[in-house]
C-alpha cells in the first residue's frame, strides 16, 4: 500500500473540497462573515445573490429550499459555538461527505460491487472518460423521461462536468438501498454544494484515480478495505496538527482529529485472535475437555493465526480453576459471541473480527454466504462520536461482508455500528404526545426511562462511549415512541415535526441499549488526551465518574472496557498506567481480573507517531481471576518501528511468563512482567534510598522565556557563580544564578546551561507566582535547598542520568535534585544510581521517561555500597566528566580550545615541536602543527574515554555483585553509555575554527584563560599576541575580495598560533576535515564560511526545548549570498548596523560594480570562448548578488537610522526581533535564521 500517494491525496483533497464548497456557498450569500438575504428581485420560483458580478447568481426554488437547510444547520451550530466556527464546522462536514462517497465508490468499482457494474469515477478501458459519463443508460438507475432528455441534451453539447454530476447524485441516490447509513438521500445542501469535475486534471476526481494505485483498492491485487481507514486518518492531518497547535482546550469537534489513530494491522490481529479467538478455543476445549494448547495444535484455524500467544504452562490448581472456565463457554454457538468495538473509528478492529468469525461460522459447517449475513446481524457491533467515521467502519463491515457473500447489499441486514448522538436538539415538549396506547403505569415507566436517557446523551459527543447509560426496557421504549395520539387529527403546533423528534429518539434508543449490554468480547484502540487537552467539563465528568482513571482517555477506558466485557476485552493504550503512581488503583481494578497475555511495544509502535513519548502496550484480560495463573508478555521495547517490533513479536524471543500476584511485592503493584525471584527479593529489603538520602523536586518558573536564560546570553558579570547559601545569595547583586534544568542524558558531572533571575531573593519570580496562583509556593518550592550540594537529573528523559552539583545552583521541577544527609554518602549514591543496577531497578519502578523522586525513593540501597573504593572511583569519574564538559565552549569554565592543552602559550614551532616530540615520543617532522594537536587531543581524548569506561564497569561490578545479581546483569556497558567525547577530527576542527573566531571578537585571547570579554568594559591589555577585529563587524564573502575577511583573519590568526611557515601545511589539514567542496584549501574553509559555519554556531549554542541561542549573529542578505557578515553580540552597540551598512555593505556593492565592469570588459575583448563563457557567467551572478545587496541596503538603512540599543538581559530570542525592528515598528529580517531564533511577537 502505497502510504505516501494516499497521505498527499487526503491531505490535498481535503483542502480542494473546502475551497471548492466554500466558493459553491459563496455563490449563495452565504460566507464567514455572515448569510446575505436574496436580491429584493427574487419571487418565489428563484432567488437573486450578489456576487459581484454584472448579473446576480440564481436558484431555482428546490434549490432554494436545499439553501434553507443549509443555513438552519449553520445557524443551529451557531448556538453552540460562534458562526465562523459554525460555518466552518458545517463546511467541514459536507466536504468530507463527499470525500467519504468518493472513496466509497472508489472501492466498490475496483472490486466490481456497484449494482450495476458501471465503472463511475473511472473506466476499466483505461480512458479518462468514466464509463458512467460514456454509457449513463447501463447504470441501475431509472431516469424520468426529462431526465433521459436532460442527459442527452448535455452529453450533445460536451457539458461533461454538469452530465457527471448530474449521474453521480444519481447513483449515490440509488446506492441509498444498498448502503442506507453512508449513501443517505442527496436531497439536501450537500447536493447543492457539490462541485466535482471530471475534465480537471487537476481535480480530486483525477488525482483520486490516477495518484493512488488501483492495486490499493483490489482485494484480489493484494487491496484491502483497510485502505478506507489510512483515507480517513490522512484526511484529519491538518485538523489534528492545527487543534494541537492552539493555545487551549481541545473542543468535542476536534476530538475525533486529535485522537483519530489507525492501528497497525499486526496488532489488531494480535488483539482479536487473543481474544475472540482464545475464547473460541476456550470452548471447544470445554467440549472436548482438552487443554486449550492442544486444540490450538490440532485445529484447521491455526495456520491463520500468526499471531496467537500459546498459553502459558500453569500449575495444576490453575488448570483446574481454567477447566472448570471453559465447560462454561461449551454450549457457545458463533451467533452466540457479541464482539463490540467501542473506539470503531474507520472499523479496521471490526473488519478482521469478521475475518475471524468467518472462520468460526465456517469451521462449524456454515456457508460463507450465511455466515456473512449472521456476523453483521448478531455478532460486531461498534461505536465512535465522529459521524464520518462511523459511516466508514459501516462501509467497510458491509464490504466485507459483500467479499463473503454477493447478495448481501440487496438484501434486508441490520447492522449494529453506531454514530454516538446528542440528545441537545429534541424537543422534549412532543414526549407529552407518545405512548398513547400504553397504560398509565407503562407510560409513566416508559416517560421516566426516557427522559433519563435525554438527560444521559446531553452532549454525548464529548464523552463517547463512557457514558454510562441505565438498563431500560428498550422495547417498552420503541412501543412508547412509536405509539403517539397526533396521526388522524390536526396537529398543534407544538406537535409539529414530532416525526423527526421521533426519528432521533428512536436512534437513540438503539445507541442505548448498545451501550448499556454487556458483550463476551471487547476490543479497542482507545483516543489518548490527558487532562490538559480535556474541557472542563469533560474533566469534571471523569472526576465523578471515573475518579480512579481520570487521568487520561485512554486509562478511562480500560476502566470502561472492564465493565463492558462478559469475557475477554483487549486493548492497545499508553503504557504509563502499568507503572506510574497516579494510576495504582486503577492497577488494582484490572488485577481483579486475570492477564491473559501481553505485548509490550514501547515508543514507535505506531510508524505515523515518531519520538519516544507515545509508547504503548497491548494486552488481552480475562474477566475471571484466576488464582495463580500465568500469563505469557512479549517484550519489544528494545526495537522501532511497526514492521521491526511485529518481526520481533514473532520470532519468539525476549518472551516471560508472570504471575500477577507478584506484583503485590512491588511497591505501587507496577507490571514488571520481567522480574526475576531474586530481584523481587530485593524490593522486599526495607533498606531504602530514604535512609540515607531525600530527594527534592526544584520550582516552576511560571514563565521560563522571562526568567530563564542560558548562560552566554547575559553579561558574565552579571551571574552570581559560587553562591555558598542563601545569606551569600541576599548579598549577591547580580540577577542571574546558575540553574539545574535537567538536559539530555549525561552521567557524573556537566548540562551546566541554564541561568535563573533570582535577583533580590526571587523577588521578580515570587510577585509573578503570587499574580497568577495567590501565593508563590505553589510552583516556586523548596527554597531552603537552593544552593546545596547534592546531585541533580533530567525528571523527563530516555534514560536516567544522575550528575554532581556544586554548590550556589537553584533546581527547576525538570532538573530535580537529590541530597545525602551525611557529605561522605554522596559519592556512592551517585556511583548507585549512576549503576545498571539502579537502571534494572528504575525501568521497573519508572519505565515511562519520567524519573520522579518518589521513584528514586523506593530504591533498595544496600549498605555495603558506602565503601572507600565507591567513592574514590566516583571521584575520579566526577573529576573526567568536568574535565571533559569543561573542554568545550558552551562550558562557562572553558579556558582554550584542548588543542592548547599541549601547546599553550607556545607560539615558537620549534618549542611547539619539541613539546610534541616528549609527549609522542617519535619524529614528527613530517606532521602540521594542528594535525599534531589534533593527534595529540585523540589520545589524550581515548585515553580519558577508556579510563571513565573502565571504572563505570568496574562500579557495575561491585554492585552487581553485593546485591548478587551476577546471573541477572551483565556488568560491560556499550560506548554509548559513556558520557565523556571521543575524538572526532570534523566536529573539532569545527570547534576549532569556532575558538579562531571568539578570538576574532575578543571574546577569547591567545593571552588569558578562559572568557575575556562577554559583555561590560572592554580591556585592550588583556590582548597582546593577537589583536580582535576592531569594530566587531566580520564579513564573509563567497571569493577572495578582502584581505580582511573571515579567511584572511583566520589566516593572521593561524600565523600568531603557529607561525608563518606552517600555515599552508595548517589550512591544508583543516580543509581535509570540512566535508565542503573547494579547488583549494582556501576555496574549502571559504565554503565552510559562506554555507555551514552559522549552522554549526546554532547547533552549539542551542539546548533541547530552549532552541537556538548564537552569540554571534550572521547579517544576511540572501541565497545569492550577497552579502554576510558576523558581528558579536556582546560586542554590539547602536551604531553597529550603522558602520555595517557604510564600511562593508556599499563597500561590497562597489566591489560587485568593479567586478561586473571587468567581466564586461573580458567579455567585449577576450578571443577565448571559453573565458568569455565563463564572464558571462559571472556577470550574471554578480548581477544577481548587487541587486540582492541592493534591496538589503533598503532594509539596513531603515534600522541604521533608528541606532536600536539591546539589553543582555532580555535574551537572545528577544534581541534577535529587536534588532531587526525598527523606530516605525516596522520588522525587516536582516539576520540569518530569524524564524527559528527569534521570539515570537
Amino acid at each position: 500500500m502505497n502510504k505516501i500517494a494516499i497521505k498527499n491525496f487526503s491531505v490535498w483533497a481535503r483542502n480542494k473540497l473546502i475551497s471548492d464548497i466554500t466558493y459553491r456557498t459563496g455563490l449563495l450569500g452565504i460566507t464567514e462573515e455572515g448569510i446575505a438575504n436574496p436580491l429584493p428581485q427574487s419571487t418565489n420560483d428563484t432567488a437573486f445573490f450578489d456576487i459581484g458580478t454584472k448579473e446576480p447568481y440564481a436558484i431555482n426554488a428546490y434549490q432554494m429550499k436545499q439553501r434553507e437547510s443549509l443555513v438552519n444547520e449553520i445557524n443551529q451550530k451557531a448556538e453552540e459555538v460562534d458562526y465562523i466556527k459554525a460555518y466552518k464546522y458545517v463546511i467541514e462536514n459536507v466536504a468530507y461527505t463527499w470525500f467519504n462517497r468518493l472513496i466509497a465508490i472508489r472501492f466498490m468499482e475496483v472490486n466490481d460491487y456497484l449494482p450495476s457494474h458501471i465503472r463511475v469515477l473511472s473506466s476499466h478501458t483505461g480512458k479518462a472518460e468514466p464509463d458512467m459519463v460514456t454509457n449513463p443508460f447501463d447504470m441501475d438507475v431509472d431516469f424520468s423521461d426529462e431526465e433521459k432528455e436532460r442527459i442527452i441534451s448535455l452529453k450533445n453539447d460536451n457539458q461533461t462536468d454538469e452530465l457527471f454530476q448530474f449521474l453521480f447524485i444519481k447513483e449515490c441516490n440509488a446506492l441509498n438501498q444498498y448502503l442506507p447509513e453512508l449513501f443517505e438521500k442527496t436531497a439536501d445542501y450537500t447536493e447543492l454544494l457539490l462541485n466535482l469535475s471530471i475534465i480537471d486534471k487537476d481535480g480530486v476526481i483525477s488525482r483520486l484515480v490516477n495518484e493512488i494505485p488501483e492495486e490499493d483498492f483490489d482485494i484480489e491485487k493484494g487491496g484491502q478495505v483497510e485502505i478506507i481507514g489510512w483515507l480517513y486518518q490522512y484526511y484529519n492531518t491538518e485538523p489534528k496538527d492545527a487543534a494541537f497547535a492552539k493555545k487551549g482546550k481541545i473542543t468535542k469537534e476536534e476530538i475525533p482529529a486529535v485522537t483519530q489513530l489507525f492501528t497497525p494491522d499486526w496488532i489488531v490481529r494480535y488483539m482479536v485472535e487473543n481474544s475472540l479467538g482464545r475464547l473460541w478455543l476456550e470452548r471447544n476445549a470445554g467440549k472436548a475437555d482438552k487443554e486449550v494448547n492442544e486444540v490450538f495444535e490440532n485445529t484447521s484455524i491455526k495456520a491463520n493465526w500468526k499471531y496467537y500467544l500459546d498459553e502459558a504452562e500453569q500449575e495444576e490448581d490453575v488448570k483446574k480453576q481454567l477447566k472448570s472456565i471453559r465447560k462454561e463457554y461449551a454450549s457457545l454457538n458463533p451467533e452466540d459471541i457479541h464482539f463490540i468495538d467501542p473506539c470503531m473509528g474507520s472499523g479496521h478492529i471490526l473488519v478482521y473480527a469478521f475475518d475471524l468469525l468467518m472462520q468460526i461460522y465456517t469451521s462449524v459447517g456454515w456457508t460463507e454466504r450465511d455466515a456473512a449475513k449472521s456476523i453483521v446481524e448478531n455478532n460486531l457491533y461498534g461505536l465512535d462520536i465522529d459521524d464520518r467515521a462511523y459511516q466508514l467502519a459501516y462501509f467497510a463491515v458491509m464490504m466485507k461482508a459483500r467479499q463473503y457473500n454477493r447478495r448481501i447489499l440487496s438484501s434486508e441486514v441490520k447492522c449494529y455500528l453506531y454514530s454516538i448522538k446528542e440528545s441537545n436538539r429534541i424537543n422534549r415538549n412532543q414526549i407529552k404526545y407518545l405512548g398513547a396506547g400504553l397504560s398509565d403505569i407503562e407510560r409513566n415507566l416508559a416517560q421516566g426511562q426516557l427522559e433519563g436517557l435525554l438527560d444521559t446523551f446531553i452532549d454525548a459527543k464529548e464523552y463517547g462511549s463512557i457514558l454510562n447509560v441505565e438498563k431500560c426496557d428498550w422495547n417498552l421504549l420503541r412501543f412508547f415512541v412509536m405509539d403517539d395520539n397526533t396521526s388522524g387529527q390536526q396537529m398543534s403546533l407544538e406537535a409539529v415535526g414530532i416525526d423527526e423528534t421521533k426519528e432521533k429518539i428512536l436512534e437513540l434508543i438503539d445507541i442505548g441499549e448498545v451501550m448499556a449490554n454487556k458483550y463476551e468480547v471487547v476490543v479497542t484502540n482507545p483516543p489518548y488526551m490527558g487532562g490538559n487537552g480535556m474541557s472542563a467539563r469533560l474533566v469534571y465528568f471523569l472526576k465523578n465518574k471515573y475518579p480512579n482513571s481520570k487521568y487520561d482517555l485512554y486509562s478511562v477506558f480500560i476502566e470502561k472496557c472492564g465493565k463492558m466485557a462478559k469475557q475477554y476485552y483487549a486493548m492497545i493504550t499508553q503504557h504509563s498506567w502499568m507503572f506510574l503512581a497516579t494510576f495504582e488503583i486503577l492497577r488494582s481494578i484490572i488485577l481483579r481480573d486475570t492477564i491473559a497475555n501481553m505485548a509490550h511495544l514501547g515508543a514507535r509502535a505506531f510508524d505515523e507517531i515518531g519520538g519516544e513519548v507515545v509508547q504503548t502496550t497491548t494486552f488481552v484480560v480475562n474477566k475471571h481471576l484466576i488464582d495463580g495463573y500465568s500469563g505469557n508478555y512479549v517484550r519489544l521495547l528494545n526495537v522501532n518501528g511497526e514492521r521491526e517490533k511485529e518481526k520481533k513479536f514473532l520470532s519468539g524471543v525476549d518472551r516471560y511468563s508472570a504471575n500477577q500476584f507478584s506484583y503485590d511485592n512491588i511497591p505501587g503493584k507496577t507490571f514488571a512482567y520481567w522480574v526475576s525471584k531474586d530481584m523481587f527479593k530485593i524490593f522486599a529489603n526495607n533498606n531504602k534510598l530514604t535512609s540515607y538520602a531525600y530527594t527534592k523536586g526544584g520550582m516552576g518558573t511560571s514563565d521560563n522565556d522571562r526568567f530563564l536564560r542560558l548562560w552566554y546570553e547575559v553579561e558574565l558579570n552579571n551571574i552570581a557563580f559560587g553562591v555558598k547559601n542563601h545569606s551569600d545569595a541576599d548579598n549577591r547583586r547580580e540577577k542571574w544564578f546558575p540553574y539545574n534544568k535537567g538536559g539530555s542524558y549525561r552521567k557524573w558531572y556537566g548540562n551546566n546551561d541554564y541561568l535563573v533571575n533570582w535577583q533580590n531573593n526571587g523577588k521578580e519570580i515570587k510577585e509573578y507566582a503570587a499574580k497568577l496562583y495567590k501565593s508563590y509556593s505553589r510552583t516556586v518550592k523548596n527554597i531552603d535547598s537552593f544552593f546545596l550540594e547534592g546531585a541533580t537529573w533530567s525528571s523527563l528523559a530516555n534514560k536516567f542520568s544522575l550528575r554532581y552539583s556544586e554548590s550556589g545552583f537553584i533546581f527547576d521541577s525538570k532538573g530535580s535534585m537529590l541530597f545525602t544527609y551525611k557529605k561522605e554518602d554522596l559519592f556512592p549514591i551517585i556511583g548507585f544510581l549512576n549503576s545498571k543496577v539502579s537502571d534494572n531497578f528504575l525501568a521497573i519502578l519508572s519505565p515511562t521517561l519520567d524519573f520522579s523522586g518518589g521513584s528514586l525513593s523506593k530504591l533498595t540501597v544496600l549498605p555495603e555500597i558506602f565503601k572507600k573504593e565507591v567513592s574514590e572511583l566516583v571521584a575520579e569519574n566526577i573529576k573526567l566528566a568536568k574535565e571533559d564538559w569543561d573542554d568545550f565552549e558552551k562550558s562557562w569554565n572553558f579556558k582554550y580550545h584542548p588543542f592548547f592543552k599541549f601547546t599553550k602559550a607556545i607560539m615558537n614551532y620549534s618549542d611547539l615541536l619539541e613539546s610534541i616530540r616528549e609527549e609522542c615520543g617519535e619524529n614528527i617532522e613530517d606532521f602540521c602543527p594542528i594535525k599534531v594537536n589534533y593527534l595529540m587531543w585523540k589520545k589524550y581524548c581515548n585515553k580519558r574515554f577508556v579510563k571513565m569506561k573502565a571504572n563505570e564497569e568496574r562500579l557495575n561490578s561491585i554492585f552487581i555483585g553485593l546485591y548478587k545479581l551476577e546471573y541477572e546483569i551483565d556488568f560491560t556497558l556499550e560506548d554509548d553509555d559513556i558520557s565523556v567525547y571521543k575524538a572526532d577530527m570534523e566536529r573539532d576542527i569545527k570547534s576549532f575554527i569556532s575558538y579562531a573566531v571568539g578570538c576574532m571578537f575578543g571574546r577569547y585571547s591567545l593571552d588569558v584563560e578562559g572568557l575575556v570579554y562577554v559583555g561590560g568594559e572592554w580591556d585592550s591589555s588583556k590582548y597582546t599576541t593577537y589583536i580582535p577585529d576592531y569594530d566587531s563587524i566580520i564579513p564573509i564573502t563567497d571569493e577572495e575580495y578582502f584581505k580582511d575577511d573571515i579567511v584572511g583573519l583566520l589566516c593572521d590568526w593561524l600565523k600568531k598560533v603557529y607561525g608563518e611557515d606552517t600555515l599552508e601545511q595548517n589550512l591544508d589539514f583543516i580543509a581535509s576535515a570540512l566535508s565542503n567542496k573547494g579547488n583549494t584549501s582556501r576555496e574549502i574553509i571559504r565554503n565552510y564560511f559562506v554555507n555551514d559555519f552559522y549552522k554549526d554556531h546554532c547547533m552549539t549554542y542551542s539546548v533541547a526545548g530552549s532552541g537556538k541561542r548564537p552569540i554571534y549573529w550572521l547579517f544576511d542578505s540572501g541565497k545569492q549570498n550577497g552579502f554576510k557578515a558576523l558581528i558579536y553580540l556582546h560586542r554590539y552597540n547602536a551604531d553597529t548596523i550603522g558602520n555595517l551598512r557604510v564600511d562593508y555593505l556599499h563597500r561590497m556593492q562597489k566591489v560587485y560594480e568593479s567586478e561586473i565592469d571587468r567581466m564586461h570588459d573580458v567579455v567585449n575583448h577576450s578571443t577565448n570562448n571559453r573565458e568569455v563563457g565563463v564572464a558571462r557567467k559571472r556577470i550574471e551572478k554578480l548581477q544577481k548578488q548587487l541587486k540582492e545587496c541592493k534591496d538589503y541596503d533598503e532594509k539596513i538603512g531603515h534600522l541604521a537610522l533608528s541606532r536600536i540599543e539591546l539589553d543582555l538581559d532580555d535574551g537572545v530570542k528577544v534581541n534577535y526581533r529587536k534588532i531587526q525592528t525598527a523606530n516605525d515598528g516596522k520588522f525587516y529580517e536582516v539576520l540569518s535564521d530569524s524564524k527559528k531564533i527569534m521570539s515570537k511577537e
